[in-house]
């Protein structure tokens, strides 16, 4: 099978490549709008949850989770939204993508609801205070977050979903199937140090995904990134030369 991938000839015309489909349905073609109409409002409004596509300069692509109670992402008028970033993993992926490139897409879905909304546009960090606040839980609001003009929004048919049966209680794979986040890490990661063995060891605990837990660990990590560079016996400091 390798070998038969390495010889398949890609696609690189739109021409070849819609002979392999039938044409789309005349409404499927043109159910594209350039805003957040009522049905795409109400939809973003009982989401919970989103994913958010950025590429990079060079292509690079990637996908990143986004959740919160339903309507987190707020909509200030029919052609902007607002993303508040929660605290995750501090990679900060799509943000610095976005510092490059600022296109990005989303797809919102709904719990029980087997149809998708899809929103494209242009993206940047925004981290104005007031402009954030009305986005803060228990008091606090979001370091920053991305402010979307949405330039395409339209909704998905349900197939995806349902094929893959997502929302039915059956379906759902039993947490024994697959290792702990931490085992999996640990692999990945393959690594003696102490620093990162104590972020394991946390993670491990499995609180990270418990609201406000976040900024906790990433502290929790800092320091013991600075205890494990910490020389065993350390001597007079010297001011670095400026």
């Amino acid at each position: 099978m390798t070998n038969r991938a390495e010889e398949a000839a890609p696609i690189e015309s739109e021409r070849e490549l819609q002979a392999h489909y039938p044409e789309p349905m005349e409404v499927v073609s043109r159910k594209v709008i350039d805003h957040i109409d009522a049905h795409c409002r109400r939809f973003i409004e009982l989401s919970p949850f989103c994913c958010l596509g950025t590429t990079d300069a060079s292509g690079r692509g990637d996908v990143s989770p986004r959740g919160d109670e339903p309507g987190f992402v707020r909509i200030l008028d029919e052609r902007l939204l607002l993303l508040p970033d929660r605290p995750g993993n501090y990679r900060l992926d799509s943000m610095r993508n976005l510092l490059e490139n600022p296109a990005v897409g989303m797809m919102f879905l709904i719990p029980g609801i087997f149809d998708v909304l899809r929103v494209a546009g242009r993206a940047e960090v925004v981290a104005d205070e007031e402009l954030l606040a009305p986005s803060a839980v228990k008091a606090k609001a979001p370091a920053t977050g991305l402010l979307i003009c949405v330039e395409e929004a339209f909704m998905h048919c349900g197939r995806a979903v349902k094929r893959g049966r997502l929302w039915e209680p059956e379906a759902q794979v039993d947490r024994n199937a697959l290792p702990r986040l931490a085992e999996m890490l640990a692999d990945h990661v393959a690594s003696t140090e102490p620093s990162i063995r104590e972020e394991l060891d946390y993670l491990a605990e499995e609180t990270y995904m418990e609201r406000d837990t976040c900024t906790r660990a990433a502290s929790r990590a800092s320091a013991a990134r600075t205890r494990s560079r910490r020389p065993a016996a350390a001597g007079p400091r010297r001011r670095s030369p400026r």
